[in-house]
């Protein structure tokens, strides 16, 4: 049996040709696949998922950018931080008598004219980062050992280069200190003797636009085809499967060519130098969700015996870090389940943030820290905000619009869903707001309130929603940020510290995740317990009917129990 005439890892360009001849072999016309897909998508998700390699494709990051190769197929996972608006360019059109396709391409690789055949298509710009507040442990195990592969590769490559001839390496250090090649360097091109995989990504081109947080990170301009846009949204998370391409000729290109053979490029995308943001034109998406960065479950069939014990044992670890406030210990698994399950009018129905007060500078360093280390090990995106005067002040929380670059400007509160944010205010003092800090802090009150973020366009302002935990940290009732839930940390003993295992721990990400996506319902006689009771009890005892548990395996745990936690709560 012959095998296929592409390899779909190292050449997945030559499968789309071979895919689109195929097509217009078979009569197809040109003009059919007008925001449609001729067969090479189908191609790729057979390969991926019914061939089982997906794994095989490398995830896109800082380490493995130094060794990838340009117009091979990656994987990036990351959020939807800007949507750049659509780009037209010219998908098909005749070489001679021959259709010829730019689709899934920056450049054209074929001479083209100004044909009236020539037909024009469209694709979406998304600028997209890696999730903020994103651990490390959230690494999946085939991305670990790329890593470790590149490592690899880098030691070999320099043992490679010390045995190399030193007088070689003496020429090439004069060449360099050459003042034509610091000239080249200038201009934001690469030395001829500095043509590696590394050069891309170390270009002296024009990064004005590209933010501080941005450069310590690898964020992607992401090209989307034939997809409907209410299926992509900002600040949602996906996995982007595509080409990849990192060619800084192409602004040059654009430049040598006229408008019909190029396409149409924004403007924009000047300030977005593919040394720095490399572009992925995407021929499958995914969307993700906790559960896509855990490593494993530690089960097949969840038992709710084992998770009971999963539950116990994490309970246990909590209320160990709390100083055995087990009071503590309990809401803190709460709050650590819930989510915006529905919106009712204003209301943010499944929300649960926490405020443990009674915290002074000194506990908060050491309760604190265990606190936000054990966050950090259970999920998947973690922020934490020392909340203080200056920073109130100076501080960007909300994305603004930049109508010069046509940029959405990140802020501290753009975050995905699933996010938890620790807001520690045992460092604030006594001072005056500016104008930003009092707006600052209205920003945190409707996040804490309503889990909605308001975006400065400056001409209007947008909210947005969102879904992220929050947990204050404070001396005394939060009046900055109101919790829904406030309660004295009362420590009967100093933050004991454990070590976890490893199986332990991705046992306790998958019970966090797994009972937080868990579908919720409250029956119409408890709605009406709920409904009757005293506001702060109702407001209390809704969401912890809807966080669904105090997770015995068996889904919304019973009323009596969930009545004591209340009172308990309370008195």
């Amino acid at each position: 049996m012959v095998g296929p005439k592409y390899d779909c890892l190292a050449n997945p360009l030559g499968a789309v040709r071979l895919t689109f001849e195929k097509a217009i072999a078979s009569g197809a016309d040109p003009a059919s696949f007008d925001g449609k897909d001729w067969g090479a998508v189908d191609l790729f998700r057979q390969f991926l998922f019914e061939d089982g390699a997906l794994s095989h494709v490398p995830i896109l990051n800082p380490t493995t950018i130094k060794w990838v190769q340009p117009n091979t197929l990656v994987r990036f996972r990351g959020m939807i931080q800007d949507m750049l608006g659509n780009e037209f360019y010219a998908g098909a059109y005749k070489d001679g008598s021959v259709w010829r396709t730019n689709k899934f391409m920056d450049v054209c690789q074929y001479p083209m004219g100004s044909s009236p055949d020539m037909r024009i298509w469209e694709r979406r710009l998304l600028y997209c980062i890696p999730v903020p507040g994103q651990n490390s442990w959230t690494e999946s195990l085939s991305e670990v050992a790329m890593n470790k592969t590149s490592q690899q590769r880098e030691k070999r490559q320099r043992m490679e280069d010390d045995a190399s001839n030193h007088m070689d390496l003496v020429l090439v250090d004069e060449f360099e200190s050459s003042p034509s090649v610091k000239k080249m360097r200038e201009n934001g091109h690469a030395s001829p003797s500095s043509q590696s995989k590394d050069s891309v990504i170390e270009g002296t081109s024009n990064t004005n636009f590209v933010t501080n947080a941005e450069r310590n990170s690898l964020p992607c301009l992401v090209k989307i085809y034939d997809c409907p846009e209410s299926e992509l949204k900002l600040n949602e998370v996906f996995e982007f499967v595509g080409v990849l391409t990192l060619d800084s000729d192409v602004m040059a290109d654009k430049d040598d060519q006229d408008e019909s053979s190029y396409g149409f490029i924004e403007d924009e995308l000047v300030h977005l130098p593919p040394e720095k943001v490399p572009r992925l034109h995407c021929l499958i998406h995914r969307k993700l969700d906790v559960n896509d960065f855990l490593h494993s479950s530690p089960m097949m069939e969840p038992k709710p015996r084992l998770v009971k014990e999963t539950r116990e044992s994490l309970l246990r670890h909590l209320t160990s870090i709390l100083g055995n406030d087990g009071i503590a210990a309990h809401l803190m698994l709460l709050h650590l389940l819930s989510r915006v399950h529905a919106r009712i009018d204003n209301v943010a129905v499944g929300k649960l943030s926490l405020n443990l007060t009674c915290l002074s500078k000194e506990s908060v360093s050491v309760f604190g820290n265990q606190v936000r280390l054990s966050v950090q090990n259970l999920l998947p995106f973690t922020q934490c905000i020392p909340l203080t005067v200056n920073y109130l002040n100076t501080a960007s929380l909300a994305p603004k619009k930049d109508y010069q670059t046509n940029r959405l400007i990140p802020g501290v509160l753009q975050l995905a869903d699933g996010s938890h944010l620790i807001i520690d205010e045992t460092q604030l003092e006594t001072g005056t707001l500016n104008s930003t800090g009092v707006e600052n802090a209205r920003l945190l009150k409707n996040l804490m309130e309503f889990q909605k973020v308001e975006y400065n366009f400056e001409y209007y302002k947008m909210e947005m929603i969102a879904d992220v935990q929050m947990l204050i940290l404070s001396e005394g009732k939060s009046n900055i940020v109101p919790a829904d839930l406030v309660i004295p940390f009362q420590p009967s003993s100093a933050a004991s510290f454990e070590v976890v295992p490893a199986e332990t721990l991705e046992a306790w990400r998958w019970y966090l995740a797994s009972v937080r996506s868990l579908p919720h319902s409250i029956e119409s006689d408890m709605q009406k317990i709920v409904d009757d009771g005293a506001p702060d009890v109702c407001k209390f005892w809704r969401n912890q009917l809807v966080i669904g548990t105090l997770a015995d395996g068996k889904g919304i745990g019973k009323a009596e129990k969930g009545e004591a936690q209340v009172n308990q709560a309370i008195n």
